[in-house]
């Protein structure tokens, strides 16, 4: 795991196009050693023609992360609230509902090496279908994980 100087935490969103395929990464296990509350960095799509990587890339921009690692944590969620600033992991997870919920989120499905298996934006009211290969999902307002370039395919890395 890394951490900023501050003690905040990373998140770094990598595109299908750009994704380490070797496994060689460390994804770390979220919600150990990981501060409740923190700091994300969201790195948008690579340039340059699809599939190749190359050109410049977008510079990240920081947004608050919240990792619920707890049972009390997961169950409370993002119920009972406005909307978020950032986003929320869920870990361990592989299914979320919005009963309870004021706004649309969307959702991303993270398998144990963090790499997404699909993003859905979920209305208030609805319960989102099991994805049994997640071990992690991250909860963001609607239309967040499309600005940020979270796509199925693409890799999430907390550090």
């Amino acid at each position: 795991m890394e951490h900023l100087r501050d003690g905040t935490t990373v998140l770094t969103v990598t595109p299908p196009a750009t994704a380490d395929d070797t496994g060689s990464g460390d994804a770390g296990t979220a919600g150990r050693g990981i501060a409740d509350r923190g700091t994300a960095v969201a790195c948008t799509a690579a340039g340059g023609p699809a599939g190749t990587g190359t050109g410049p890339r977008p510079a990240g921009r920081a947004v608050p992360l919240e990792v619920a690692a707890s049972l009390r944590a997961r169950t409370r969620g993002l119920l009972g609230r406005d909307g978020i600033d950032g986003a929320i992991l869920l870990t361990p997870a592989n299914s979320v509902h919005t009963f309870r919920m004021r706004f649309p989120i969307d959702v991303a499905y993270l398998s144990r090496d963090f790499r997404v298996l699909a993003v859905r934006t979920m209305r208030p009211g609805r319960l989102g279908l099991p994805r049994f290969r997640a071990r992690h999902v991250l909860e963001a307002e609607a239309g967040a994980m499309r600005e940020w370039g979270l796509v199925r395919g693409g890799r999430v890395r907390i550090g």
